[in-house]
């Protein structure tokens, strides 16, 4: 039976990337930017650049948080947050004040960069992953692999139970996250080359 990956569109992120590498594995990627469409998928992709409330305005206004609610939460079907899309997870962010989906207990914070001489905001390009625990989504992914970074805001959580990778940039911050049925990566895996094709497999293996 052919697997069904919805990528989730609500007017913002690099929907066209992820749709490539995905191909390059053998699978579809089927933009949904409805509900019907969420809840019919076997698996979901919640990709995203941008401003965090905004995107939070954009699904709510969209009818999309009550399905991926459902989808998630309710039939368990893994999902795999992207950048904004790992953020938007969180209960808050600080960008727009903004409530979150809340299925991760943190916060999004603004990166607290005290050098700003060495250590520029946001945080553009390779950087190196540590991993927390032993997880399938890690798969063939060395430790202190490098991974592409696009981002000014990062999870700030007390549960480290939740944190797959954590990243150095001045300071550690949690770079993917991970619960029960729920992934979340703030690197860009369709950016990423090998390592982030083989991160895609691996989620799509599931």
């Amino acid at each position: 039976m052919l697997l069904t990956v919805a990528i989730v569109d609500y007017g913002t992120g690099n929907l066209h990337s992820v749709i490539r590498s995905l191909n390059r594995l053998g699978t579809n990627g089927t933009v949904a930017s409805n509900s019907e469409e969420i809840l019919r998928s076997d698996k979901i992709i919640l990709p995203g650049v941008g401003h965090f409330g905004r995107a939070m305005q954009r699904m709510q206004s969209l009818g999309l948080v009550p399905a991926l609610n459902h989808a998630v939460l309710v039939d368990k079907k893994p999902i795999l947050g992207i950048c904004l899309g790992m953020e938007l997870m969180a209960k808050r962010g600080e960008e727009g004040d903004s409530e979150g989906l809340g299925w991760f207990n943190g916060e999004i914070v603004r990166f607290r960069i005290k050098n700003e001489l060495k250590y520029k905001v946001p945080h553009i390009g390779w950087n190196q992953i540590h991993i927390s625990k032993d997880s399938r989504l890690m798969k063939d992914i060395p430790e202190a692999s490098e991974f592409y970074f696009l981002h000014s805001f990062h999870f700030a959580m007390s549960d480290r139970s939740s944190i797959l990778n954590e990243t150095e940039y001045e300071y550690t911050f949690p770079s993917a996250i991970e619960k029960d049925n729920i992934f979340g990566v703030q690197y860009h895996p369709e950016k990423s080359h090998d390592l982030g094709v083989q991160l895609l497999k691996n989620f799509l293996d599931l």
